[in-house]
């Protein structure tokens, strides 16, 4: 079983706060990023190499890979797997990756997305992933940064 130290929705994947704030603090020591773009995109695994802390290794791997080789992970690895949107943790949790907690820190608004908190603009369809998501008995939490408060979920659903 992978030590999965905590799973974040960030529409920015790997950037400072993520880097310097979120590895730190849950004691990662490897960044996946599952997303099937960036897998393939040497250009934007170059920049978020060089906001990646020293001590934790990047992985960029599209959602297929993940499901299929994260099990495969060495118990030394403590995995903080960032995901671009919900949509993306659904499917990764529905092929078995075993997610248990997933920080919803940055989704920008855009056209189609309401606001629904301080650094989280929702459509329908982020919305009918996250009820998947907890009918799964996954743990959702909105936190910017770990000193943070979180807040309340409930927002997601109004």
């Amino acid at each position: 079983m992978p030590d999965i130290v905590l799973t974040r929705i960030d529409n920015r994947l790997v950037h400072g706060q993520v880097a310097t704030q979120w590895c730190g603090s849950i004691g990662a020591n490897l960044i996946l990023v599952a997303n099937d773009s960036v897998a393939s995109n040497k250009l934007r695994q170059g920049l978020m190499d060089m906001a990646a802390p020293s001590y934790a290794q990047c992985r960029y791997w599209t959602l297929e890979k993940t499901i299929s080789t994260i099990s495969k992970a060495s118990p030394s690895q403590h995995i903080f797997i960032v995901c671009e949107n919900p949509e993306d943790v659904l499917k990764l949790v529905e092929g078995g990756v075993p997610i248990k907690k997933v920080n919803i820190g940055n989704m920008h608004m855009a056209e189609g997305k309401r606001q629904v908190a301080t650094t989280v603009a929702v459509n329908d369809e982020d919305v009918a992933a996250f009820r998947k998501l907890q009918e799964l008995g996954v743990e959702l939490e909105i936190r910017k940064v770990p000193q943070e408060h979180a807040e309340d979920i409930n927002k997601l659903f109004k």
